[in-house]
């Protein structure tokens, strides 16, 4: 007979070691055919991938000059599994000119897996990065001594003149954050940090090229893995020509040495931009090899901030030359005319209201108001623009009639421009005065008709608002790239953004800015060769006002449009009026004459002296980092304070809001309920009744202490009782007695009591007690009366 127990014991068994061997099938395949792990480790042992770094891109300007190229260097390359220890250390260092000590800090950083993630010990790690000339002669004699390092070129940034260094930018070896975002990077490789070399990393940078070589079991190098049939060329980035005129850019920071401050040159047709100079700037041949680091950190902690670029960062009150924006808007909607007079006596008074202005004539119309820079003019128009209820039905739809102007000249967005870190200004809307005002009207807000109060540009949407008017009321997102080799720009640095502005608005606006430079406010712009259009500006602030101007060349067929900000420069005819019109002059004729270059010369030794006198140093900016931290945690702490209260505050509402509910449950209640009669122990009383009944006790307590004085006085005969009563009063006439007479005579102890006379004591005894207990204290206080 067949044992079936047995039979399915061993079906179980068979098919668990069938399972198991299945699995271990299903993992190898995984291992060795499906996943890329196994064999790239196998790899790793057979061959050596070789990288060869392509060379970048070069920068060009609008000329064709060459502005940044490459030059070749040398790093070190270092495969762990081949060093064998045969490795001499003293005289590699002494090869490469450094110490023990950093010898091997940078070994143990290469094999440090949190540092340096894609380690292997198979392949090429970075041990040291771009070697001097002498260096590199000196190690490469040696090499053969070195088994496991190697020699591999690449090329590094070289930048053919200091200038332009806020658009250019810089090239650094790339962090772990650069490593993590693109897998196209390893450690030791170099990445744009700033500028067009970051905005165009990828066009720049072109793609690494990998040499396969072949291994033996030793781990020595035969040669090129089948001829080199797998291996991949490196391909060059792709070079760019920028829309900057080198020459243009050269004599702007020039001009702007020893000021803060910005200038921005545009072609209006194109939007390309001719010029972008953050002052104060840097030299970007400081910004390659071993010194870069202190050389950015100098920076770093200079409080002038000469890494920022101000052109694009910078935000400030636009002055005058907003009035422009403002003239286009009031003509296009109808609130002025070629031919609206306001008054002006020395500014705009209106209820108590006061904004100043200098000396002119008065009335004043639109075109007059531009080339006198008229303040008056402008909030008038800017007041019965807002408080128009037939065109605006509320205050708030007049508010954002005039922000959608603002946004379609440029305001208050980014424009665009291919560089890092643009910031957008700022432009109220109605929905931000209620925020901040509550309650406001249109005297509220008068001042940002004149490029004050709550308006910020920065001195790039100045100088897009000049190539706008020069336009007649488009432009074209500004982009300092012209072209970039084999590949289209980008679709948005060729479409035109129309404003809300009608041309004769704008043709109102450029007659008045060529006033202006004709005998207005820029009348030293004005030259013979060219007709020029302009506005300065007075942007105020805390400190010295700002010297703004913004303008364009020639009227008829613009070629360039400017804008000049320095910071505390004063009026815009101090330092905006000069600096813009040598640059148009420079832009225009390709020079300036010799009495423009004298001017140049006269306005570039014009420096503006400014609150800080020294850099900040790392003591310094360690103790205002410290200092940041407390305040930060200050900050925090006070927020969680501000939480507790406000939780605190709820609390205590909760509970009024609890208390007078149930005063209004007990208000509610019927009042003449039935009295219920409680033991003094248990009753429970408010203040007020407990108050009341304490002094009913006491009244009643002195008409019973006057009966008593009237007894004692009258001495009434009393009536013989019966003896029962007799003998009960008799008894509890001790314990009416005062204290006095107790101390005096002892007590006597009672005699044996019949039931019936035990039981009437026991019912008078509570009536007398409390007899005695209001003449005792009716005697001390008449003790305490006497001794007063």
């Amino acid at each position: 007979m067949k044992n079936y127990d047995l039979e399915k014991r061993r079906l179980v068994l068979s098919a668990v070691a069938i399972g198991i061997v299945v699995i271990y099938i299903i993992r190898l395949f995984a291992l060795q055919i499906a996943s890329d792990d196994y064999r790239k480790s196998a790899d790793s042992n057979a061959f050596l991938k070789k990288i060869e770094f392509p060379s970048r891109g070069s920068i060009t300007d609008r000329n064709g000059k060459l502005l940044v190229f490459n030059q070749p260097a040398y790093d070190i390359m270092v495969v762990t599994n081949e060093m064998k220890g045969h490795l001499d250390t003293l005289e590699f260092c002494k090869a490469l000119n450094i110490t023990k000590a950093d010898f091997i800090n940078r070994m143990a950083n290469i094999k440090d897996r949190s540092k340096n993630p894609g380690y292997s010990r198979f392949t090429q790690q970075l041990f040291l990065s771009q070697l001097s000339d002498k260096d590199f002669s000196a190690f490469q004699e040696k090499l053969y001594r070195f088994p496991g390092f190697y020699i591999q070129k690449r090329s590094v940034r070289q930048y053919q003149r200091a200038i332009a260094a806020h658009v250019l930018g810089d090239v650094a070896e790339v962090s772990q954050g650069d490593i993590e975002e693109d897998e196209y990077y390893q450690p030791g490789d170099y990445i744009g940090k700033m500028g067009v070399e970051r905005e165009y990393e990828k066009d720049l940078r072109g793609v690494k090229g990998v040499q396969i070589l072949l291994r033996d079991a030793h781990g020595q190098i035969q040669g090129r893995y089948q001829d080199g049939k797998y291996d991949q060329r490196p391909h060059p980035g792709r070079d760019i020509q920028l829309g900057l005129d080198a020459e243009l850019q050269a004599l702007g920071e020039r001009l702007m040495e020893g000021k803060l401050g910005a200038v921005v040159a545009i072609e209006p047709k194109t939007g390309q931009i001719l010029a972008m100079v953050s002052a104060p700037t840097f030299d970007p041949r400081m910004m390659i090899g071993k010194l870069r680091g202190k050389y950015q950190r100098d920076m770093t902690l200079d409080p002038a901030k000469p890494l920022l670029n101000r052109a694009i960062m910078g935000q400030y009150p636009p002055g005058s030359t907003f009035k422009t924006g403002q003239a286009v808007t009031y003509f296009t909607e109808g609130i002025v005319t070629d031919s609206t007079r306001y008054p002006c006596h020395h500014g705009f008074n209106f209820k108590g209201l006061h904004v100043g202005c200098h000396a002119h004539a008065s009335p004043i119309s639109l075109v007059p108001s531009i080339s006198t820079s008229c303040n008056s003019y402008y909030c008038w128009g800017l007041y019965h623009m807002l408080s128009n209820r037939r065109k605006y039905k509320t205050l708030e739809d007049a508010m954002n009639v005039w922000r959608d102007y603002m946004v379609s000249m440029g305001f208050g967005y980014k424009l665009g421009i291919d560089l890092p870190g643009e910031k957008r200004g700022m432009i109220p809307n109605a929905k931000f005065y209620d925020n901040a005002f509550k309650k406001w009207n249109p005297l509220s807000v008068i001042s940002i008709s004149i490029g004050q109060g709550e308006v910020n540009l920065t001195p790039l949407q100045i100088a897009n608002l000049g190539a706008t008017i020069a336009n007649r009321g488009y432009y074209i997102a500004p982009h300092v790239v012209r072209s970039i080799q084999g590949k289209k720009l980008d679709k948005k640095y060729v479409e035109k953004h129309h404003t809300k502005g009608s041309l004769r608005a704008y043709q109102e606006v450029i007659a008045g800015m060529v006033s202006s430079v004709r005998g207005g406010t820029c009348a030293h712009a004005v030259h013979p060769g060219y007709s020029l259009a302009g506005k300065t500006g007075t942007a105020q602030n805390r400190g010295k006002d700002h010297s703004v101007f913004m303008g364009f060349a020639p009227v008829d067929t613009p070629k360039i449009a400017i804008a000049v900000y320095v910071e505390n420069g004063g009026f815009g005819a101090d330092y905006g009026v000069p600096i813009g019109s040598l640059m148009i002059e420079q832009y225009i004729n390709g020079k300036l004459t010799p009495g423009d270059e004298a001017r140049a010369a006269a306005v570039q030794k014009r420096h503006i002296a400014y609150s800080f006198k020294r850099p900040l140093s790392r003591a310094d900016s360690l103790r205002l980092d410290s200092i940041k931290r407390v305040n930060t945690i200050r900050d925090s702490l006070k927020k969680v304070k501000e939480k507790q209260d406000l939780a605190d505050a709820e609390k205590l509402k909760e509970a009024k809001a609890r208390k007078e509910a149930e005063e209004k449950e007990k208000k509610r209640q019927p009042q003449n309920e039935p009295a219920i009669r409680v033991e003094p122990e248990t009753t429970v009383k408010t203040e007020k009744k407990e108050k009341d009944k304490e002094g009913d006790k006491k009244e009643k307590e002195k008409e019973k202490n006057k009966d008593s004085r009237k007894e004692n006085k009258e001495k009434p005969k009393v009536k013989e009782k019966s003896k029962e009563q007799s003998k009960d009063k008799a008894k509890e006439q001790p314990k009416v007695k005062s204290k006095e007479q107790a101390k005096e005579k002892p007590k006597e102890q009672p005699k044996a009591k019949p039931k019936e006379q035990v039981k009437d004591k026991a019912k008078e005894q509570p009536k007398e007690k409390s007899k005695g207990q209001s003449n005792d204290k009716q005697k001390s206080k008449e003790k305490v009366n006497r001794a007063k």
